[in-house]
């Protein structure tokens, strides 16, 4: 149980990051970004609310990041 919940964030994580790596090289319109965007989007907005971007710089992906791995250690020890 507690593999799978973590192997779930692990691909969460890996998720967030292959998005905002292709955010560098593929337009907004190409059908795998727009299939990433469909699965990270949802997660980030309410993050975006409250972290402000500095410049050109977007801190949302990092918080996310942070937070799924917050997130997974409590509810792994939720479990134990």
């Amino acid at each position: 149980m507690e593999q799978g919940i973590a192997l779930v964030f692990r691909i969460l994580s890996w998720i967030v990051i292959i998005n905002v790596i292709l955010g560098y090289f593929l337009p907004p319109y190409h059908s795998l970004r727009q299939a990433l965007d469909r699965i990270v989007e949802p997660m980030l907005a309410p993050i975006r609310r409250v972290v402000p971007t500095m410049g050109m710089l977007d801190f949302s992906p990092l918080v996310l990041l942070i937070l799924l791995q917050i997130l997974s250690v409590v509810i792994i020890n939720a479990f134990r």
